[in-house]
């Protein structure tokens, strides 16, 4: 960590008179050793605490002291004052490591020694805390500390739940307009300050283009995309927020995506803000150095993280040529046009790139270098990681350098609060033993595209800096140090929410017990359940049954599985071995549907037993309160879904209409309890996610900040029973029916296709589906029969990805066919985890599942991309896939699992759910 502003040593004459056998009264000198700004801060801290205490207290910098009293020394190991002091006082500082401090005390004189000015910080804040504790100076108080992770921060999305008129994802300008909160300095100050208190020492600013709002290059101009009054506002509250944040040791990294550029810049080369299929282009190549360079000259002292994934096309060799050819290079730049040598740290963010290949390039260009990778995904599942995620940030934290884990989004948590010392704790510790990390970087526990606010509904709206405080102490606590005794951390949780609710330490730990049984409910549901570990599913707002009993069609994250989960089955694994009598292993659904109505039960009765006690903070009290009960009806609403799902695949090996039947109880008892969580969040919440784009898919999509509350979301669930229902009736007089056979078949619209050398076909079965590859469709449903499919070369999709260019009159739908199998001949599927793009033509979602059979080839998974009427190009990554013709955009495309070129799939059932 470098760039921290250089520490000036004072000497000041030090006078034995100091060491005083008692202190005659209360009368406080504090005497700081160097003019750090840290020191200073510190040292108002302490002085604060001491005259709340009742304590008269001077501070000096000249060594001038009265006799009288106790005199306080705050210094670094280094100062000459704290080396006199040590020898007169007899009064040896321990030896700590970075940032860490050592008190030592007698009758009337206290050395606080640090090892920077980090350590001196932490130290006076430590004194601080134990005089407000015991409300006077500690007898003897002797003390050594220091953090064990490197890198303990947060972060803040300079980013909205929507996307700006005009604009796509990420791309935000610092406005007045857009973020009021960026320029409000007491919001500043307050967080800053919650930081602090906490030890945190790093902060980041995530921003899909910062640039443009921050700096001018004299090549680029016009790229600039705020008007010249509010760029000057913003070099102001950077340089306040970068001075504020110093003096409390803390680190400002901004985040930036690749590759993003401005919109003024993008409408002047005629251009897009950004392309994922884009090669590296040397114009853009240039500007980004440019503004890296004119970046760092400006703000020396902040880092820089790269995410290298999502906005340019994922793993390959533009990832590492940008990083080592445009970033690294950028920033040298800007060393240079400042004259310095010393290297700003760049946190390399391991997403969408293949970070060890990209390190192994960089290190040798640049030394000053991080990793950073998300520990459970964008949710909260588990403080047992494994499998080949767990391989990753092993591989990175073995570079050499230190590897940060990214605590991300938290889709399954918000909008409830979550506070869990225990499982917390627990993670902290996996991200030492199993991760081998030595960095924290956490996002907001809720409400990340919303900051500042919560999702409470409350006039005026929560900070959510004040409503989940125990979320960011709780990490910091063990960020600091993971391994603290349990018995002593629950009286230590204890004690601090007795003081934030005003009762004893005895009946508040009613209340940490209601944050640990609530603490398990969401990872577990999540990681049994759930169809990924990405913010595209709100797991709060439930699922629909469908997505329980056929989660591949809805796009299966596997590292939720293997990697960011206990060793289990899934809910269709389990009904697998159900029905062919194999064992089950592991944690299995059933297990966890008894242990989440348990959990639920446990921290609705622990909280209400600490209800008859609070006497501060009622208001806040009883909305943590309703968040129990929420927890306790979402476990109840999962648990007898979940029941009812494993029920309903016996029909799949049974064919008994029977076994459907007794599911129906099931589905009601958890229709039920969903009814009561949106009676009870109606009244309580604005929005169960704080990200309301297309991009969010499961349950439902949330296109246009809809179905964002439990309210918009009942009515799918009291339908797919009512059609659970109806589909049953039919069974018992029909039997088993036909229900993909039976569809009507989709009509092809003309459209004229402007690439050259591009010949059509029509979909039917024994049809050639590649003009250089003689394999044929085996078999397709009759929806898919008849459509105009479109020849493209094999070879050349793998080679050089697909390219098609075309005219229609009327806005349309192109099916595009994946193969379903991660293997470099085929395109990977449109995956939202990590392309935030995936949705930008509505086709993440999977429309037919198991569309077609072709003999030697994978399953199929259609889906559509949208066009309005006029001339277009799609371009898509480098595999193969199959172009299906186009289709009416208004033309229904039913969501189905045709069941075809996969025996796990046979007898899809999603029917008995749909219209």
């Amino acid at each position: 960590m470098k760039g921290f502003l250089v520490l000036v040593v004072t000497v000041l004459t030090l006078k034995t008179s100091w060491a005083s056998d008692k202190p005659t009264d209360k009368n406080v000198t504090i005497i700081t050793a160097n003019n750090s700004p840290r020191t200073k801060y510190g040292t108002e801290k302490l002085t604060g605490a001491l005259q709340k205490a009742g304590y008269k207290v001077v501070v000096s910098t000249d060594g001038k002291l009265t006799a009288t009293g106790t005199t306080i020394l705050a210094g670094n190991y280094g100062d000459a004052l704290v080396k006199k002091a040590a020898a007169t006082w007899h009064l040896q500082p321990d030896t700590t490591g970075k940032e860490g401090f050592s008190i030592k005390s007698k009758p009337n004189a206290i050395i606080i020694a640090g090892t920077d000015a980090s350590g001196t910080l932490y130290g006076c804040l430590e004194l601080a805390e134990q005089v407000t504790n015991n409300k006077a100076i500690p007898a003897g108080f002797s003390m050594t500390d220091k953090p064990e992770m490197v890198l303990r921060g947060t972060c803040i999305g300079v980013q909205k739940p929507y996307y700006l008129p005009g604009r796509t994802v990420y791309e935000y300008p610092y406005t007045p307009e857009t973020f009021p909160w960026l320029y409000d300095k007491a919001l500043w100050v307050q967080y800053l300050d919650s930081l602090v208190a906490n030890r945190l020492n790093s902060l980041y600013l995530w921003n899909g283009h910062p640039f443009a709002s921050l700096v001018r290059t004299n090549e680029y101009p016009y790229a600039v995309e705020v008007d010249d009054a509010t760029f000057k506002k913003n070099e102001e509250l950077f340089a306040f927020l970068t001075t504020e944040a110093d003096k409390r040791g803390i680190w400002v990294i901004q985040m930036f995506y690749n590759i993003i550029v401005s919109k003024p810049f993008a409408e002047k080369h005629n251009i897009k803000t950004q392309d994922r299929t884009r090669p590296i282009v040397p114009l853009i190549a240039d500007y980004t150095r440019k503004s890296i360079a004119a970046f760092v000259a400006k703000y020396p002292n902040v880092g820089l993280m790269v995410a290298l994934g999502e906005a340019m096309e994922g793993v390959g060799q533009d990832d590492v040529d940008w990083f080592c050819k445009t970033i690294i290079p950028g920033v040298q730049d800007g060393l240079k046009i400042l004259g310095k040598k010393d290297e700003p740290p760049i946190v390399l963010r391991a997403h969408d790139t293949d970070a060890p290949r990209v390190m192994k390039e960089a290190l040798p260009l640049y030394k000053n270098l991080y990793t950073e990778a998300k520990f459970n995904g964008e949710a909260l599942t588990t403080y047992e990681p494994r499998g080949p995620w767990a391989d990753l940030h092993r591989s990175l934290s073995r570079i050499g350098t230190v590897q940060i884990e990214n605590v991300h989004i938290l889709a399954n948590l918000e909008p409830f609060r979550y506070g869990s010392p225990d499982f917390i704790q627990k993670c902290v510790q996996s991200m030492h033993s199993v991760y081998e990390a030595n960095g924290l970087h956490l996002y907001p526990q809720a409400s990340y595209w919303d900051w500042p606010y919560t999702a409470d509904k409350s006039t005026p709206r929560l900070l959510e800096v004040e409503r989940d405080w125990i979320w960011y102490r709780t990490w910091a606590r063990y960020a600091w140090k993971s391994d603290r005794n349990r018995g002593q951390e629950i009286d230590y949780w204890a004690g601090s929410l007795g003081t934030k609710f005003g009762c004893t330490a005895a009946q508040a730990k009613n209340i940490v017990e209601a944050y640990e049984q609530s603490g398990e409910i969401s990872p577990k549901i999540l990681r049994r359940y759930g169809i990924t570990d990405g913010n595209r599913q709100t797991m709060t707002l439930g699922m629909l049954m469908t997505q329980l009993i056929d989660p591949k069609r809805f796009g299966l994250f596997p590292l939720l599985y293997n990697s960011e989960s206990p060793f289990g089955e899934m809910i269709i694994e389990y009904a697998l071995h159900e029905a062919n009598g194999i064992p089950h292993i592991g944690e299995s659904p059933m297990l966890v549907a008894d242990q989440i109505i348990e959990h639920g039960n446990k921290a609705v009765a622990a909280i209400e037993q600490a209800a008859p006690y609070i006497t501060a903070n009622r208001d806040e009290f009883n909305r943590l309160k309703n968040d129990m009960y929420c927890y306790q009806e979402m476990a109840q609403y999962y648990a007898w879904k979940a029941r009812a799902a494993v029920q309903v695949l016996k029909f799949k090996y049974s064919n008994k209409v029977a076994d459907l039947e007794q599911a129906v109880p099931m589905l009601e008892k958890s229709v039920a309890y969903f009814a009561e969580l949106a009676a009870r969040t109606d009244t309580t919440y604005l929005y169960a996610n704080s990200m309301q784009t297309q991009q969010r898919k499961i349950p439902v999509n949330g296109k246009d900040t809809k179905n964002k509350t439990w309210v918009e979301l009942l009515p799918f669930y009291q339908r797919e029973l009512e059609n659970f229902k109806k589909h049953i009736e039919v069974l018992k007089k029909q039997g088993a029916g036909t229900a993909v056979a039976s569809l009507t078949p989709l009509k092809s619209v003309p459209v004229t296709i402007i690439t050259e050398n591009i010949k059509t076909y029509t979909v039917q079965k024994n049809a050639q589906v590649f003009p250089d590859l003689s394999v044929v469709i085996n078999e397709l449903p009759p929806l898919l029969t008849g459509l105009q499919g479109i020849y493209y070369s094999q070879q050349r999709q793998i080679t050089e990805g697909t390219s098609l260019s075309f005219k229609t009159t009327v806005p349309v739908k192109l099916l595009v066919a994946y193969f379903a199998e991660k293997n470099s001949a085929y395109l990977p599927e449109p995956t939202l985890e990590i392309d935030a793009s995936a949705d930008d033509f509505r086709q993440a979602e999977v429309k037919v599942a198991n569309a077609i059979a072709i003999d030697e080839f994978p399953a199929i998974n259609i889906h559509s991309f949208t066009f309005q009427a006029g001339t277009h190009t799609l371009t898509l990554g480098k595999g193969s896939c199959l172009l299906l013709g186009f289709i009416n955009d208004n033309d229904p495309l039913p969501v189905i699992d045709a069941g075809l070129g996969v025996s796990e799939n046979a007898g899809a059932l999603d029917w008995l759910f749909e219209k």
